[in-house]
């Protein structure tokens, strides 16, 4: 098989030669840049120049040489997005660097100890916004073509090398844009004590995010096979709000930004091949999976599989057959960081047994590869999952 034919078995969740893997088709499923250099060296690659797909998190899109040599599945296409371009206008302030955005949220990254840039700003926050001030907010264009200026001859040849094509989306989900915009605090207390400015928000960024997929998919829906949307919903322990609460608030906004990217999706694709799409949402997200698989998510990502309720075994059996599980290989957080090669092959092999059979998984970390991972770790990843990963 080759990638295509390997990504599109997974999932229609048959079972194909071997596990999928992905790295770096996503901004959530790829490496940071101190981790990819160490392991181009352990590899002898030469990872220069670096592209970097998300500055914010300082991930990258790894090299051909390397995606090619760890026999990577996917590709991604990374759209001008407040996360990857206009940094060279960032300003030098002494210990950090400091960046605007087109939202106009303050970021920050300190040149010392940074790993990656942090949010310090927001535009609009408070303990409340009046309709004046959310009135006058100056929002993106988010159909600028700009965007995906040279993206479709990308996506041509990722194509040609029959690879899966991701495509990133404008931003965040309607619930953290909404935090980003106010303020964590003072968003989640919109939602209760102000909803009508919650749900004044969130209308906008779905509306914004329309805009974008209507220009990215009327370009390039004919050969992206993915679109990828995030937004986190869940901690360690449990989430973020209520299930009642999402229910009423975020669910109904999802499952109309779902639909109308899917049914856009369908029109640029050729008859019999579909579409998918990609949700990102960390931590503890059981209670909401029944209603992704309901709105039509295809895929969920990253299968926080040490988060409360994420046991790799009870996903699969429970959901494995109608969801498509991407991620969830090896936990990012302990084991890959600080463990030996040993523990870390270890992880694998007991979370690609849990998830594997009859299909519907694709092999990533749980999220990115982080900074401090030795490279030796990410060869043993890949070694064990070469090694279990065979059908």
């Amino acid at each position: 098989m080759n990638s295509r034919q390997r990504i599109l078995a997974a999932l229609r969740h048959e079972e194909p030669d071997r596990v999928p893997y992905d790295l770096g088709g996503s901004h959530v499923t790829t490496i940071h840049v101190a981790a990819y250099r160490n392991l181009c060296r352990e590899l002898d690659i030469d990872p220069e120049p670096v592209v970097m797909s998300d500055v914010i998190q300082q991930v990258v899109t790894p090299c051909d040489a390397l995606l090619d040599r760890l026999e990577v599945d996917t590709r991604g296409l990374f759209p001008r997005v407040s996360h990857n371009c206009d940094f060279d206008s960032a300003r030098d302030k002494g210990d950090y660097l400091e960046h605007v955005d087109e939202w106009h949220f303050r970021q920050r990254l300190n040149k010392n100890e940074g790993h990656w840039w942090s949010q310090t700003g927001f535009p609009l926050a408070g303990p409340s916004v009046d309709a004046a001030a959310l009135a006058a907010y100056k929002w993106p264009v988010a159909d600028d073509a700009r965007r995906v200026e040279g993206l479709r001859r990308q996506a041509e040849l990722h194509r040609r090398h029959d690879k899966i094509v991701l495509c990133k989306s404008l931003c965040a989900g309607l619930f953290e844009m909404g935090q980003r915009i106010r303020g964590m605090s003072d968003f989640l207390c919109d939602i209760l004590a102000d909803p009508k400015t919650a749900e004044t928000i969130m209308d906008k960024i779905l509306e914004l995010k329309k805009q974008y997929w209507t220009m990215v998919l009327d370009e390039l829906g004919d050969l992206i096979d993915i679109v990828v949307e995030n937004d986190d919903y869940g901690t360690q322990q449990s989430q973020l709000i209520s299930p009642p609460t999402y229910h009423s608030v975020i669910e109904p906004r999802l499952r109309e930004l779902v639909a109308f990217v899917k049914k856009k999706h369908a029109e640029r694709r050729a008859s019999g091949e579909p579409g998918f799409f990609f949700f990102h949402s960390c931590g503890n997200v059981r209670p909401n999976l029944p209603s992704f698989i309901d709105m039509g998510i295809d895929i969920l990502n990253p299968v926080h599989v040490n988060a409360k309720g994420m046991n790799a075994t009870d996903l699969k059996r429970d959901f494995g057959d109608a969801i498509t599980f991407w991620g969830g290989g090896v936990d990012t957080q302990n084991i890959l960081p600080h463990g030996t090669p040993e523990q870390v092959q270890a992880d694998v092999r007991r979370n690609v047994e849990a998830l594997m059979p009859g299909g519907g998984f694709v092999f990533n970390t749980v999220h990115n590869i982080q900074a401090e991972v030795p490279a030796e770790n990410i060869v043993a990843m890949w070694d064990a999952l070469r090694a279990v990963g065979r059908y």
